[in-house]
């Protein structure tokens, strides 16, 4: 009978012997009506009573055995397998492959989908940067993201009006006229899309892939550290024609 539930054949046949019993039996009787080798007759025990299944007793100098009442037998073991499946499931859950693959994506409209699908499905944070009037078409459900608690912080190429409590803004100089645009998002540091603009066309990359994700993460931080820097130094910085330069071409 126990055999189904992943027990030995000796396991299952002491066990069946005991409780089939009407009084508790010492080894010798277990060995009579069960059938098990002497040999083997207190190792099954054992390995029984560690289990849970057999009770033991000591009485009048003999060990004595009875079976654990089916009844509670039947509620260790459905209890036992649920413990089983709710371990599966969390096991095969930490278990899960991240898909590391780049996806590459085209069209402006195909981008701009998924773009906003990455923002809505959010769970925790949201990093943008882009272009303040290609950001319009996502400040809407950004607001709303934050309005639901989700950490939205941006970085807008341009001046922007908005309800983001975490926005940089970054001034394009004259030498940035004509440079193409970009987007980037980072969703909960785990998925990001890049997409770049080139002679009016639109192309973009989607991945999971973590050093991509966290070379983009770190790559929005670096252009929010700059843009911060820029704006509280900006005579400072931009007066020097050297660095000005410089700071042209980490900027974009």
């Amino acid at each position: 009978m126990l055999e189904t539930f992943g027990f030995s054949y000796y396991e299952s046949k002491v066990y069946e012997t005991l409780a089939a019993s009407d009084a508790p039996m010492d080894a010798a009787m277990v060995v009579k009506h069960s059938g098990v080798p002497k040999a083997k007759i207190y190792e099954v025990l054992s390995r029984l009573v560690d289990k849970g299944l057999v009770l033991d007793s000591v009485s009048d100098k003999k060990k004595w055995y009875t079976a654990l009442p089916l009844n509670s037998l039947v509620d260790k073991l459905t209890a036992q397998f649920q413990q089983n499946v709710e371990t599966l499931k969390s096991s095969l859950a930490s278990k899960k492959v991240r898909d590391d693959r780049i996806w590459n994506l085209k069209i402006a409209s195909s981008i701009q989908a998924q773009s906003m699908q990455l923002i809505r499905h959010a769970a925790r944070s949201i990093r943008i940067s882009a272009w303040n009037d290609d950001f319009l078409t996502y400040l809407p459900l950004l607001e709303e993201r934050e309005r639901e608690g989700i950490e939205v912080e941006a970085l807008v190429v341009g001046k922007l009006e908005s309800q983001l409590s975490r926005v940089h803004e970054m001034l394009p100089a004259e030498e940035h006229e004509g440079l193409e645009r970009y987007l980037l998002i980072v969703a909960d540091q785990e998925e990001i899309i890049f997409a770049g603009e080139e002679d009016g066309d639109w192309q973009a990359i989607q991945t999971r892939a973590q050093p991509f994700v966290k070379f983009f993460a770190d790559f929005f931080y670096h252009d929010v550290a700059l843009a911060r820097i820029t704006q509280k130094h900006y005579d400072l910085l931009l007066g020097d024609e050297e660095v000005r330069q410089m700071l042209i071409r980490l900027r974009y």
